[in-house]
């Protein structure tokens, strides 16, 4: 198995009070991370798992007395699925409140059924970490940078599902089954959501624009539903760690663009199977698209694993000069664009540099991607 970078932050957030909460979506490896976990403590553990009826049974009846007779013996108590419990906010609630010894570790494989019913009860009480797929680091250090770069090109198709990496060879066949068992079988149930053949349209206009500009009016003329529609379905998406949004950076110039967005899939190869598209890179016009996403969905992995706390856009102007990508942190300002194939001259738009002098400027390509990556 491979090791995950959160491994080590939780074991240190281990006994400090807190509930810990591991949010991500399905088939991303969080209940193994857990078992990697039981297997490097010495505390006795009792697992529960939300999808289990007679657990939920259990938990679902949870009041005081019953959670200090059931947890005397248990120095850590996982409950997998939570969002599966009816009240799951209350019911770790009851159980952090009295049983102040026990370390509660909950997972919830989508932040919006998870994070709703807890956030207030459990306000001021929870660590919250959030587990993404196998990052590039990860693969890294399991295996090498040499085999790393040999398989770059399959990550930037197949993407990093745990699944797909067990799957040589049927990475196809592993994709279609995650896309039809959660992001539309189980996303559609958790929310209710109404017209799910609108929402697959919907993903796949998403998957077709990655790296361009988002307009909700347009998507509405598209799919021929109102405009607060599309905003929903967006935001349920990325609640459901399947995409996230980028906004437009604007500070210095009248002709900078101030509310627009685009939006990156959180893996490759969830985007390549929205629209069953595998050729190799060879035999596709859209190689500059899937780096782009890679390079962006890996550094959100990096700062979320890492706790940098950055401010994420990317920057436009009327004129379409444009820049792939920016962070800024502490007033400072780095500026990225991202090309597979390295050019021998690449300079960044003068109207940027202009505006924002002390701006550090970074091209990340595929033979210079290690520190961008946190490599």
């Amino acid at each position: 198995m491979i090791r995950r970078s959160l491994l080590l932050k939780i074991k240190d957030s281990l006994f400090t009070g807190k509930t810990i909460l591991l949010l991500g979506p399905r088939q991303v490896g969080k209940s193994t991370l857990l078992e990697m976990l039981s297997h490097e403590t010495d505390e006795k553990l009792l697992w529960f798992n939300g999808d289990n009826p007679e657990d939920r049974e259990i938990l679902n009846g949870m009041n005081s007395t019953k959670a200090r007779q059931m947890f005397q013996d248990h120095a850590i108590v996982v409950i997998d699925e939570a969002q599966r419990l009816e009240n799951s906010g209350l019911t770790i609630k009851i159980i952090h409140d009295n049983c102040k010894e026990i370390q509660i570790i909950a997972t919830g494989s989508s932040s919006f059924e998870l994070s709703d019913k807890i956030k207030e009860a459990l306000t001021g009480r929870k660590w919250t970490f959030n587990l993404f797929p196998m990052s590039l680091k990860e693969l890294k250090d399991n295996s090498g940078l040499p085999d790393l770069y040999r398989t770059l090109e399959n990550r930037m198709i197949y993407g990093s599902y745990p699944d797909i990496l067990n799957r040589p060879g049927n990475e196809r066949l592993a994709l279609q089954e995650l896309v039809s068992d959660y992001l539309y079988k189980d996303l559609l149930m958790l929310k209710g959501t109404r017209k799910p053949e609108v929402l697959e349209k919907l993903v796949k206009a998403l998957a077709y624009q990655v790296g361009n500009q988002v307009s909700n009016r347009e998507l509405s003329d598209l799919l021929k539903i109102d405009k607060d529609t599309v905003e929903k379905y967006i935001s349920l998406l990325e609640e459901a760690f399947i995409i996230f949004r980028l906004p437009s950076f604007a500070s210095n110039l009248r002709n900078e663009l101030k509310q627009s967005k685009k939006i990156y899939f959180i893996d490759n190869g969830i985007r390549n199977a929205v629209i069953n598209q595998f050729n190799p890179l060879s035999l596709r016009t859209d190689t500059g698209t899937l780096w782009e996403n890679l390079m962006i969905s890996e550094r959100l992995k990096y700062n979320r694993y890492n706790q940098r706390f950055v401010n994420c856009y990317f920057w436009r102007t009327t004129a379409q000069q444009e820049i792939d990508y920016l962070e800024e942190s502490d007033g400072n300002l780095a500026a990225f664009e991202f090309k597979w194939k390295a050019r021998k001259t690449m300079k960044f738009p003068g109207a940027f540099l202009k505006a924002y002098p002390n701006a550090t400027q970074t091209l990340v390509d595929k033979d210079h991607f290690e520190v961008f990556t946190g490599l």
